[in-house]
Order: structure tokens, then C-alpha cells, then sequence
């Protein structure tokens, strides 16, 4: 089975979280700093509902890639839900609850990334000829 580099799984990653509207999505690069992982992705849901489809949606657009998740950790109830992917582990927090752990506060050394939600065209409407 053919792995997916780390800078694709991010990609991935950040993609899937804001195709289910996650909110703050940030990337930190551990790669100096730790050994437990080279990069966490840390992303925001405004409900446990959100915050259980966040995670999902990320571990069904990986694995359309080969790519599974070693291990998971938390409940939606819990509110926050852990992804670990080996070299990126994924924090899927509701917002009050990522403020209280503030972990770009403790990682605070890593350079950090922010993912924006690209907005998406709007069409304009055609006119009809009647």
C-alpha cells in the first residue's frame, strides 16, 4: 500500500475540516520541536454535532487516499476528538474547550499555518430570452 507524503495529508486534512465548515484551522510544525509527531492540525466546531462530522470527514477523505488513522481518541461529548496519522495528529476541539487547552499557546515555538476556506465563485445568473 502506497503512503501519502505528509505535506498531501495535510492538505487533505485542512480540506476535509473546511469542507464541513471548521473554523480556525492551523497548522504547526513540530518537526524541530518534538518527536511525537512532525505537525499538528488543530481545528474549531461550534457543536459536538460539528465537531463528530469535522473528524469524520476527515478520516473518509484519508482513506480515499490508503491513508488510515492509527488511532482515535475522544467523543463528540468529550469535545475534543484526537486523529492520529503517525507523523500529523489532528485536534478536532469545540471552541471553548481549544481556548482552555490552548495548545498553539504550549507549542507556542512552532511556526504556524492558518487555512483559509477559499470562498467559492457565485455564479452569475444568465438572463433568458422568452
Amino acid at each position: 500500500m502506497k503512503k501519502i507524503f505528509s505535506k498531501k495529508k495535510i492538505e487533505l486534512i485542512a480540506k476535509a475540516a473546511l469542507a464541513k465548515k471548521a473554523k480556525d484551522v492551523v497548522l504547526l510544525d513540530l518537526r524541530k520541536l518534538s518527536s511525537i509527531c512532525d505537525y499538528f492540525i488543530i481545528a474549531s466546531g461550534e457543536s459536538t454535532t460539528q465537531i463528530a462530522t469535522i473528524a469524520d470527514n476527515i478520516e473518509k477523505e484519508l482513506l480515499k487516499s490508503r491513508e488510515r488513522c492509527w488511532h482515535r481518541e475522544g467523543r463528540p461529548e468529550a469535545l475534543w476528538i484526537l486523529l492520529d496519522y503517525g507523523d500529523v495528529v489532528v485536534h478536532v476541539f469545540y471552541k471553548d474547550t481549544r481556548g482552555f487547552y490552548d495548545l498553539e499557546r504550549l507549542w507556542h515555538d512552532a511556526s504556524i499555518r492558518k487555512f483559509e476556506d477559499k470562498p467559492t465563485a457565485k455564479r452569475k445568473k444568465r438572463k433568458t430570452h422568452r
